[in-house]
């Protein structure tokens, strides 16, 4: 949308409203992962760590349709992206510990719950549709 670039707020209301486009469907349209803002690019941590999940081949042959700015943390572990095989986890990986988890947790106290943790295939689109919020971030099936 190169059309509001260098605006105000109030002047991108304006101008959606002249050309029909509702704001509530401004703020749902998804983010590209190559828009760049006023004070250069911009990403988060997950999306970062996508980014280069995206750039090392684990995305195709979708990579083209997905945006990782639209991913939260819940769906980058959600991905069916990590080892299945627990016992093909490092020995040291839940080596004194009483519940074995699927994943190895290297550091930290409190013992980090991931639900549905590496359950999820790519599709093209994925995440540009979806009303999430937090805590929970409960996403529709294919949204």
């Amino acid at each position: 949308m190169c059309f509001l670039q260098n605006l105000s707020l109030p002047e991108v209301l304006v101008e959606t409203e002249k050309r029909g486009l509702p704001f509530d469907r401004l703020l749902t349209t998804p983010e590209q992962d190559n828009w760049v803002y006023s004070d250069g690019a911009s990403t988060s941590c997950v999306a970062f760590i996508l980014e280069m999940y995206k750039e090392a081949g684990l995305f195709d042959p979708i990579a083209s349709s997905i945006q990782v700015t639209e991913f939260t943390i819940k769906d980058a572990y959600t991905l069916k992206f990590f080892e299945n095989n627990s016992s093909r986890l490092p020995a040291w990986c839940n080596n004194g510990d009483d519940v074995k988890l699927p994943y190895c947790q290297i550091k930290g106290k409190y013992r980090m719950d991931l639900p549905d943790y590496n359950t999820m295939d790519p599709y093209p689109h994925m995440n540009e549709r979806c009303p999430t919020l937090p805590p929970d971030y409960y996403r529709p099936e294919n949204c």
